[in-house]
């Protein structure tokens, strides 16, 4: 039986190629140095990958008049604001962007819009943003440059108060704002140093 000098290589080459994969290791980088430590086969790496790897769902508001929520989990590399409308239902993703979004809060009446907040490639600069559930439109409510908190909502449902650094940059001063109409925005508390939270109305 002949084999022609090409079949040789190339089962010479895949020989190879799966003796390393067998004998591939994990090696630190040349910035750490390592003493006694015995070689990590890459394999247990891989088999340990999936304990590790893992995707939770955070609870992060009920809709205020049916029933269904709002969840936090991560599909991609950052953690997005989906809904489900039932126990086991599918989840919808209705955020998308590069960075996670979080701390999801339903206008508190009618549940017409949700506010949440996420930064720009991890500034933790955080900005407020509303999602209006008819038209499925992301709309920024805060400036785009002052770091932002959550807070809580007015009994009528009307005005959010939060946390920013809009007025010098670095104090974190309480707002209160209609989240419908972002330009009725009035600063209430200035913190003076002081680390002021807003809990409730």
């Amino acid at each position: 039986m002949r084999i022609n000098r090409s079949a040789c290589i190339v089962l010479t080459l895949v020989a190879s190629m799966l003796a390393q994969a067998q004998t591939a290791e994990i090696r630190p980088g040349e910035n750490l140095v390592v003493e006694g430590i015995p070689k990590i086969p890459a394999s247990l790496a891989e088999n340990v990958a999936r304990y590790g790897e893992f995707r939770s769902a955070r609870r992060e508001m009920w809709h205020p008049v049916r029933r269904e929520m709002i969840v936090s989990t991560r599909f991609g590399d950052t953690d997005q604001l989906h809904l489900v409308k039932f126990p086991g239902g599918a989840r919808t993703q209705l955020t998308f962007p590069p960075e996670r979004s979080q701390i999801g809060t339903y206008e508190p009446k009618r549940g017409s819009y949700f506010l949440y907040f996420k930064d720009a490639g991890g500034n933790e600069r955080y900005q407020m943003y509303r999602y209006d559930v008819a038209t499925k439109v992301n709309t920024l409510i805060t400036n785009g440059s002052s770091r932002n908190a959550a807070g809580a909502w007015s009994n009528s449902g009307e005005q959010f108060a939060y946390r920013s650094t809009k007025r010098t940059g670095k104090e974190m001063d309480i707002w209160v704002m209609n989240p419908a109409k972002p330009e009725i925005d009035r600063l209430l508390l200035q913190a003076g140093g002081r680390r002021w939270a807003v809990r409730d109305w």
